[in-house]
């Protein structure tokens, strides 16, 4: 199906995530049609293994080391600058690209499978909550995307801390499942309720 640049939901630690082969600009513009998503809006990307980050990212800088080392695989997105050749409408116009490896068995399994990074938006209409179960993606896209991954029910409680580079410092540009503060200190991820 992302051969075919098809949209695909698919479970993750947090939510269902649409996927679509980041490098293929006409499955990106359906992934943006469906979700009704603004151009300015980023869009992060699942890969297996921190060696694939050398095909979308320009460098890695030295206070992800340690990050990666210990939160990933894990609900942390890194913002990095984007490399040369991907699409611009990942970018939402920011020069960056937010990346993640994510712990949950099917999310890895698919990522394995399909060899490559693949898009991992959370699945859900713009302005609606992100789904937590198949039939939730369902009720939202109908059949406006190809194949749904049924995985059983997400944690659902937060989405993927999302944290960039400010002048050599981590900042939070979003919270999500793991304390900012542990990032900076060490620890554990919050556990769901």
């Amino acid at each position: 199906m992302l051969k075919a640049g098809g949209v695909v939901a698919f479970p993750t630690e947090t939510y269902y995530g649409l996927a679509v082969d980041p490098r293929n600009e006409q499955a990106v513009e359906s992934l943006f049609q469906v979700k009704g998503r603004v151009e300015a809006k980023p869009v992060l990307v699942l890969i297996v293994d921190p060696l694939d980050l050398s095909s979308l990212v320009r460098e890695v800088p030295d206070e992800y080391e340690r990050l990666i080392a210990k939160f990933w695989p894990g609900p942390l997105t890194l913002v990095f600058p984007a490399a040369d050749g991907v699409s611009p409408r990942l970018l939402g116009g920011t020069g960056t690209i937010g990346v993640r490896i994510s712990p949950h068995p099917v999310a890895r399994r698919f990522c394995r499978a399909w060899g490559g990074p693949i898009t991992a938006t959370s699945a859900n209409r713009s302005g609606w909550a992100p789904a937590r179960t198949a039939e939730e993606v369902r009720r939202q896209f109908g059949d406006a995307i190809d194949l749904i991954i049924d995985g059983g029910e997400t944690s659902g409680v937060a989405g993927s801390t999302v944290v960039g580079l400010d002048e050599g410092r981590l900042r939070l540009l979003r919270p999500g499942l793991i304390d900012f503060s542990l990032l900076s200190h060490g620890g554990r991820t919050r556990q769901p309720r």
